[in-house]
Formats: structure tokens, sequence, C-alpha cells
């Protein structure tokens, strides 16, 4: 599978790389998905960066204790596709690979870490549609197509 790049890339930018790995995470229903809305009410996958020395599964791991508290069982990867975009909060051009894959059975194990999210369960069609980066809306596109 030929790995998509979504964004511009500006020859005259100098890019930081941040390397990330998110979940596709749905409920017990299977009709909505785990979100995280950030204070400026973009919406997300739970996942985020890479840190030095971690495995994807270590990262998604770390990620989902700190952003929601939770436990899931890492399952299939559903691809990679990355991103060349400007973060105005953080006045940074990124160039974002990212690993996506597919979780079950989120577990509340200890409180979030993090207080300044919001996290929610969306309708899938509606998280489809509304997720802020296109890299995480061809994420669900690729997990609704393993649903079939």
């Amino acid at each position: 599978m030929i790995e998509p790049v979504f964004g511009q890339k500006d020859p005259t930018v100098a890019y930081t790389t941040r390397i990330g790995v998110y979940g596709v995470i749905p409920d017990a229903s299977g009709k909505r998905l785990l979100i995280l809305q950030a204070p400026n009410h973009a919406l997300f996958l739970p996942g985020g960066e890479v840190e030095a020395g971690e495995s994807d599964a270590q990262t998604l791991a770390r990620e989902l204790l700190e952003e929601f508290g939770v436990r899931v069982t890492q399952g299939a990867r559903l691809g990679r596709a990355s991103e060349y975009f400007y973060s105005h909060h953080r006045q940074t051009a990124y160039y974002h690979p990212a690993t996506f894959y597919a979780a079950t059975a989120p577990t509340c194990v200890a409180a979030p870490l993090e207080d300044f999210n919001t996290l929610m369960l969306m309708p899938i069609e509606l998280a489809a549609a509304q997720l802020k980066r296109p890299t995480h809306r061809w994420a669900v596109a690729q997990w609704l197509k393993a649903q079939r």
C-alpha cells in the first residue's frame, strides 16, 4: 500500500519531524469512537508523539493512559500516513508521519494525567467527518474498510 501524504511541502520551510502513533478505538457497541477534543475544540484520535526508544505499542499504551486513563487491546496495523502542516498553537511547521492501529476493549485503569482535554465517545460518521487531521480521517476510513 502506498502511504498517503497530506498537505503541501513548502521547500522554503524548515519542518520539524514529529512521529506519531494513534488508535482507532470503538466502544463496545462498535458505533462510537474514542475521541480527544483539545482545548481549541479540535478533534483527534487518541495517541501522540513517539518518545525515544518506544515501540508503537508502548507509545499507544502511554498516550492512552495519559489522555484517557485507559488500557486497550492493540489490534491490526491500519497503515501509515503523513502530513505537512503548520501549528499555530506551537508556531512550528511539522512533517508528521503517523502509524495507525485498530484497538479494542478500552478499560479505565486510572484518572487521566492530562486534565485539559475533553474525552468523548463520538458516532463514527461524525468523527470521520470532524477529525482535524486528514491522516486521522484517513485512518478511520481504513478501519471502516477492515470492518466490512
